[in-house]
């Protein structure tokens, strides 16, 4: 096999695992980051950041190859997504799914150090991540499923650095769980009239002329419940201002989607890697300043 054809295998292989969009490894690394931060009161293992790090990437990634694979007779008729592999033909259902096993394996290895707990809560996360793509065919909030699969990082953090997963760590997973809900339903504002021609089921139809205020809802139940979280830990003023911080960006995000132009809504999904960080950076320096 020459090196031209290698090279253009793996250039299909990245695209199927979007190493070119890191939005998604980042919108599940931050609240796995505040998990560990949480968990560890504020001083994490450095190895343990590493594991999960990439273990999110590694995830993600297979996540997106299974969702191809899932999606390979929708994509073409989606205008946003008729370039991806499948859609175009660039690659097989079989290394597809051959792809999407070594990334979860190379995940498995990458945990098998950590403790007992951890690795059963793997088991589904897994499933959830697998199994979320096929929900668009007859679940009509298939947000709400991909907000618990995005989510599983959370008390598998808390099961590494404590082994337990307290309360704590489930109204984590629930407030990251009405974060993707409501970022999600933004991003699937963009593909709207494409899947009501192709008859999938998202949030963003389900809730339908509703969608922009049930997008703001899920934002507010989001910071209401990092507000308590943050009342429950003590935690100071820069984990506070960085939720303040997180309100001005997100009513900037209202601003973009409330004429549900796709390309705003779009760009407001994005803009949620900001409320991600900004919340990290507050938690961090809440605890250094302890």
């Amino acid at each position: 096999m020459s090196m031209d054809i290698i090279k253009e295998r793996l250039t299909v292989y990245g695209q199927l695992m979007r190493i070119d969009k890191p939005i998604g490894t980042l919108l599940l690394l931050w609240p796995t980051l505040w998990a560990l931060w949480i968990a560890s009161a504020g001083q994490p293992d450095w190895q343990l950041l590493l594991i999960f790090t990439l273990g999110t990437f590694l995830m993600r990634s297979a996540g997106c190859v299974i969702n191809d694979f899932a999606d390979r007779h929708i994509d073409m008729h989606v205008a946003r997504t008729k370039q991806r592999p499948f859609a175009r033909g660039a690659v097989s259902s079989k290394e597809a799914l051959l792809l999407a096993a070594l990334l979860a394996l190379l995940s498995l290895l990458l945990i098998l150090p950590l403790n007992r707990l951890t690795l059963l809560l793997s088991l589904p996360a897994v499933f959830l991540a697998a199994s979320y793509p096929f929900t668009k065919r007859f679940f009509p909030l298939p947000q709400a499923y991909l907000g618990l699969a995005f989510g599983f990082g959370i008390p598998m953090a808390f099961a590494a650095v404590t082994g337990d997963v307290p309360l704590l760590a489930w109204l984590l997973f629930l407030a990251k769980a009405l974060w993707t809900i409501g970022y999600d339903t933004a991003y699937a504002m963009t593909d709207k009239p494409d899947d009501l021609k192709i008859g999938i089921k998202t949030s963003a139809i389900t809730f339908g002329d509703h969608d922009v205020r049930a997008v703001m809802l899920c934002h507010a139940a989001f910071i209401a419940l990092m507000t308590g979280i943050g009342h429950s830990l003590d935690l100071g003023w820069p984990y506070y201002l960085s939720l303040l911080l997180s309100v001005l960006l997100i009513g900037r995000q209202y601003l973009d989607i409330r004429h549900r132009d796709r390309a705003l809504c779009f760009k407001a999904f994005l803009d949620n890697n900001r409320v991600g960080a900004v919340i990290f950076a507050g938690l961090v320096l809440a605890y250094c300043l302890r």
